[in-house]
């Protein structure tokens, strides 16, 4: 798997490649509504900047704000993908997941925990979605696959990866 450029994610499956922002607006409509993984992208590959304060919802009352050193030492040189998540198996589907994300992603107080530091970055609602459905895999196998593979060739975990 190379994580190097959109053309490769393409090659390697994935589809979609739509701005957070068309998502938020049209509540995932175009989102599969089956199992399978998800990226988050950033063309963009130099270094962003970062909020003091996260946009993303209060679960639970837990503000999921981190400080911009933290969201600096995270931060990976060079990579396009920014977030690996994965949604199923049972009734979570993609679109299911990824509009949790992007509630979450709009302050709203949803379960979304996982890709939070996404919400810490200015013009988050630039940022791309792809998806890849998983018929005959375990999308947590999978995931966990992708973030291996990430990491072994970016040398740590991707920005908004917390754990494996």
């Amino acid at each position: 798997m190379n994580f190097d450029s959109i053309d490769d994610l393409r090659r390697d499956g994935f589809e979609g490649f739509v701005t957070i922002s068309a998502l938020q607006t049209s509540n995932c409509s175009e989102v599969p509504t089956q199992p399978g993984v998800y990226l988050v992208l950033r063309p963009n590959t130099e270094r962003p900047d970062f909020l003091s304060e996260s946009v993303g919802g209060h679960f639970k009352g837990k503000n999921p704000t981190v400080t911009v050193a933290e969201l600096q030492s995270k931060w990976v040189e060079k990579a396009l993908v920014l977030n690996i998540g994965k949604a199923g198996p049972g009734n979570a589907t993609l679109r299911s997941r990824l509009k949790q994300y992007m509630c979450f992603g709009q302050g709203q107080n949803v379960g979304h925990q996982g890709g939070r530091y996404i919400w810490q970055l200015s013009n988050a609602c630039d940022l791309l979605l792809c998806w890849r459905v998983t018929p005959d895999a375990v999308p947590r196998t999978v995931e966990k696959t992708l973030i291996e593979k990430f990491q072994a060739a970016y040398g740590k975990l991707p920005f908004a990866n917390l754990k494996h």
